[in-house]
């Protein structure tokens, strides 16, 4: 018999607040985490707005100084929401648990970005007459200018690592980055560890912060950012119409992943359990999905035979919903192409109209918002929902929460460059 995965924690700090209760409340109340971007001068951007994390103090969350000092906000959002998810699971003070069997799995961004240091650099060290670069002048600068430890925090696994040492999980402990289906992966491939026996616990989640210059620059680059400057709390709107791109985002989502015995054996609340995990490539293009949604459609389905689900017995969706015309139309499809006519039938919204694009933190925060869906009996909705699309005509809850009873629902999360994962979590039932 396979052995079930069980959810005992979870934790959040997202642009609508600083845990999972004020991050799922403002997703019922229809609230814009979006506003103009306070973290750097943006005026000259061809986008100015994101979805910031407001107001956030580590020192709140954990007090004293630790392996966070240099570390980026992407590592500091990661253990504020890290410490919830263990702290309601009760094992910040467990003793019993033998700790080589925890372990740690995180889909998480790059850490500091130094942008002054390297533009002051780049700019001493340019010769206009030559139009070139003086390489040693800039090499001696750079070990002027550069820290240390905070180049080292750009390293993908730093932030799995401080996790580990600081809060004593000595068991697996790996990183991935696939872009924004990262936090998805990291909890798919987690819910495969235990099930196989490698672990017993494993923390599972992201974190990422790309609202920096290097960012925004990308994005914008991609002709992948809203340009709606003059209203940006209207910017993320899924699925709608006139959607001109999605809206930067930052944040961490961090869940507990336990196999049930173990779990049962220790008192643990059962907060809900992973039942699907799917996992696809569209093997297409760097940016864009596939048009006819072909990866989309094999990953939703690698979902539901792996619970042992049907199609009919999903309550929710949980889109991926970025608000980019390419996205929102091949999930569309997707969804159609899996569930039929039912497609028509099961509510599907998007987080993201609210929260705006986490990045490789987004789909581990999608996942808790469908954990709170299955508790609270009510679903968010899809704000900024103006005017229909002809090409994406579902039931994407436009603009006010619903209630609705949930036992089974679908978290979508297809990453740039191709990378697609659908969890499915549902109400624990012995």
């Amino acid at each position: 018999m396979r052995r079930r995965v069980v959810i005992t924690g979870m934790g959040a700090v997202t642009p609508l607040g600083h845990d999972v209760k004020s991050t799922m409340e403002g997703q019922l109340a229809g609230k814009s985490g979006v506003g103009p971007i306070q973290q750097f001068e943006a005026r000259t951007f061809p986008t100015t707005f994101a979805a910031e994390v407001k107001g956030f103090d580590l020192a709140q969350h954990i007090p004293e100084n630790g392996p966070w000092d240099n570390a980026g906000p992407n590592t500091r959002f990661a253990f504020a929401a890290a410490k919830q998810a263990l702290a309601q699971a009760g094992l910040l003070q467990d003793t019993k648990t033998d700790r080589s069997r925890l372990g740690v799995y995180l889909g998480s961004g790059e850490g500091v970005q130094d942008f002054h240091a390297i533009m002051w650099a780049l700019s001493r060290t340019y010769d206009p007459a030559t139009r070139d670069y003086d390489v040693p002048a800039f090499t001696r600068y750079a070990l002027e200018l550069f820290h240390p430890q905070r180049e080292a925090e750009q390293e993908l696994h730093t932030t799995a690592a401080h996790l580990a040492r600081y809060f004593g999980l000595e068991g697996p402990n790996l990183s991935c980055l696939t872009a924004c289906a990262a936090s998805s992966q990291a909890i798919g491939e987690a819910t495969e560890l235990i099930r196989h026996g490698d672990a017993e616990v494993i923390l599972a989640g992201g974190a990422h912060s790309m609202i920096h210059p290097f960012g925004v620059t990308g994005f914008n680059l991609l002709t992948a950012l809203s340009q709606r400057n003059d209203a940006p709390s209207k910017a993320s709107r899924p699925f709608d119409l006139h959607r001109d791109g999605f809206v930067l985002g930052e944040g961490a989502g961090m869940l507990v992943l336990e196999e049930l015995e173990h779990a049962k054996q220790r008192g643990a609340v059962l907060l809900a359990e992973l039942t699907g995990y799917g996992s696809t490539a569209d093997a297409f293009r760097v940016t864009d999905s596939h048009e006819d949604g072909r990866g989309a459609i094999a990953c939703i389905r690698g979902a539901l035979k792996d619970s042992g689900l049907s199609p009919d017995q999903i309550d929710y969706i949980n889109a991926h919903g970025t608000s980019t015309k390419v996205n929102d139309r091949a999930e569309t499809l997707a969804v159609k192409a899996v569930f039929g006519e039912r497609a028509y039938q099961v509510p599907m919204s998007s987080s993201k109209s609210m929260l705006g694009h986490l990045i490789a933190a987004g789909g581990a925060v999608e996942l808790i918002t469908c954990i709170e869906a299955i508790h609270r009996g009510w679903i968010p909705p899809t704000i900024n929902y103006e005017t229909p699309d002809p090409e994406c005509d579902l039931d994407y809850v436009p603009n006010q929460a619903r209630p609705h009873r949930v036992r089974h629902a679908l978290s979508n999360s297809f990453g740039f460059g191709g990378q697609n994962i659908s969890l499915i979590v549902s109400r624990f039932e012995s």
